[in-house]
């Protein structure tokens, strides 16, 4: 196609509009991205959680993926703070809000209601906890963190190239100095 692109459709499955059963799965720390908003400059560090919706299938037999992008924060205003709330049912403590755990969340089973935004794209519109009687199948995905306060070149490596570009772009990533990547000699899109 040269110089010029166009969007040319996609095979990639979508998980479907609705409320499913899921598995939190991975988290991935995506650092520090700035970006702007309104055409204001913004920063936030980032972290990027994965789900399996544990009933819903693609034609593969696999669960779908879904995940969402959260400012790694617990101020009572984000997004990261309510979700949190609604899946665990209760309030923080005072002492949760000084130092909370997101590895806790790994493996833990939610419910997630799953929008289509404008693009056709799924996206996660709410999650909130299980009801105490209904039961999510054993997870199919191992469970796996990466932290950038804890880089792990191996870990780093079986990141999707769009979640080491995106790593790659933290200022975090960029203090690290050393670490030297297969994908750095890759020509990433900005």
């Amino acid at each position: 196609m040269g110089r010029y692109t166009q969007e040319t459709g996609s095979a990639f499955e979508h998980a479907p509009v609705g409320t499913h059963v899921a598995r939190c799965y991975s988290i991935v720390d995506i650092g520090t991205q700035h970006s702007s908003h309104l055409g204001k400059p913004t920063t936030r560090n980032q972290i990027v959680v994965f789900f399996e919706l544990a009933e819903t299938l693609m034609e593969d037999g696999k669960p779908f993926i879904v995940t969402k992008f959260y400012t790694n924060s617990l101020n009572e205003k984000s997004n990261l703070y309510g979700d949190l709330i609604a899946w665990r049912g209760k309030e923080f403590t005072d002492d949760e809000l000084k130092r909370f755990d997101l590895e806790k969340i790994l493996g833990a089973t939610c419910l997630l209601t799953i929008v289509h935004n404008d693009k056709g794209r799924a996206v996660i519109a709410a999650i909130m906890g299980l009801p105490k009687n209904m039961q999510c199948p054993p997870p199919v995905n191992e469970k796996f963190t990466f932290w950038l306060d804890a880089f792990d070149q191996d870990k780093f490596e079986k990141l999707s190239n769009g979640m080491k570009n995106l790593v790659m772009q933290s200022d975090e990533y960029k203090n690290l100095g050393n670490v030297k990547s297969d994908f750095d000699d890759e020509v990433v899109p900005f």
